[in-house]
C-alpha cells in the first residue's frame, strides 16, 4: 500500500501545498537529503488556529493541530517527489510548540506528527526529533515543524 493509499485509507487528504509567504523556499534538496521548511497547521482557507498550548488549547487539540501540521508536510514533499514512496525515512524533525513557560508536555503535542508519520510511512517514517517550547510562532499558531527526508535516487 502507497503511503497515498494509507492517507486515504485514514480517510485523509493532503492539501496544496502551502505556498512560502517570505523569501524563502518550501524545501531544499542537499544530495539524497530533501529539507522541509517549517510548517504549520494551515487550514485550506489560509487560517490558522490561534493558539498557546498551555493557556489556551489542550495537549489533544494541540496533538491535531501537529497532525494537520503533517498533512502540509507531506504535501510539500510530494510537491518536491511526486510520489511519496520514495521517502525512504524521516531523518528529522524538529517540532515547536507555541506554549506557556511552565508547559512541560511538548512531546506529546508533536507525537501528532511523529504518530501520523508512521501510520502513513511505516517504519520509514521513524525519526530522530526534538520537541521544544517558543515564546510565540508565526501566526500566533500552536506549533511548526520542520524535517530532513532521506529519498530514495
Amino acid at each position: 500500500m502507497t503511503p497515498e493509499d494509507k492517507l486515504a485509507s485514514l480517510g485523509l487528504t493532503l492539501p496544496v501545498a502551502p505556498t512560502p509567504v517570505a523569501n524563502y523556499v518550501p524545501y531544499r534538496w542537499a544530495g539524497n537529503l530533501l529539507y522541509l521548511s517549517g510548517q504549520g497547521p494551515r487550514r485550506t482557507d489560509g487560517s490558522y488556529k490561534p493558539g498557546r498550548l498551555g493557556r489556551d488549547m489542550t495537549i489533544e487539540e494541540g496533538y491535531q493541530e501537529a497532525r494537520l501540521t503533517t498533512l502540509n508536510m507531506l504535501a510539500v514533499a510530494k510537491a518536491a517527489l511526486g510520489d511519496l514512496s520514495r521517502i525512504e525515512a524521516v531523518v528529522k524533525l524538529l517540532g515547536m510548540v507555541n506554549a506557556e513557560p511552565d508547559f512541560g508536555d511538548h512531546p506529546k503535542v508533536i507525537n501528532g506528527c511523529s504518530d501520523l508519520l508512521v501510520e502513513v510511512l511505516g517504519d520509514a517514517g521513524r525519526h530522530a526529533r526534538s520537541a521544544v517550547g517558543m515564546g510565540s510562532l508565526p501566526n500566533r499558531m500552536a506549533v511548526e515543524i520542520e524535517a530532513i527526508l532521506l529519498i530514495r535516487s
